[in-house]
């Protein structure tokens, strides 16, 4: 008896143990690192070191300008949350302010998608037709959903 409940717990440690690792070397990147969150690209795409290298620099280069893009999306979105407090606790809007900050989310969604769509037509080059067709059918929706943003 004490011989078949070893014989199972070695089995189902051995079975845990092995799920674990699976699970652990197939997660996606945690980090903030750039290399780390491009592996996907690499992996996915399979792309040789010269193209990731390349696909880096370009995202390097693009790093700057989609930052400010993000405080730019994070400060509206404070502001929104402005607008809204006042309607819900004074009951009033001025709506000439809030047409002017609807202009200016419209203009930073654009920018926001141009510069989105720049970044996966210069990334885009560098690979091959078939990894072309892969990355674009992966990015589709999520241009897709940008678009459909905008137009709101």
């Amino acid at each position: 008896m004490k011989h078949t409940v070893l014989v199972l717990l070695l089995g189902l440690s051995a079975g845990l143990l092995g799920h674990l690792g699976w699970f652990f070397s197939q997660r996606p990147c945690g980090s903030n690192d750039l290399d780390c969150q491009l592996e996907w690209m690499k992996t996915e795409l399979k792309l040789s070191d010269e193209q990731f290298a390349r696909i880096k620099v370009i995202h390097e280069e693009s790093s700057p300008r989609l930052l400010a893009l993000a405080a730019q999306v994070a400060r509206m979105r404070e502001e929104y949350d402005a607008f809204e407090h006042e309607r819900t606790t004074s009951g009033q809007v001025d709506f000439l302010e809030f047409a002017h900050f609807v202009e200016q989310r419209r203009a930073v969604d654009r920018e926001c998608l141009t510069s989105t769509q720049r970044l996966v037509a210069d990334a885009s080059h560098v690979m091959t037709e078939q990894q072309r067709e892969r990355y674009l059918g992966l990015l589709g929706p999520v241009l897709q959903t940008g678009t459909h943003i905008l137009m709101n």
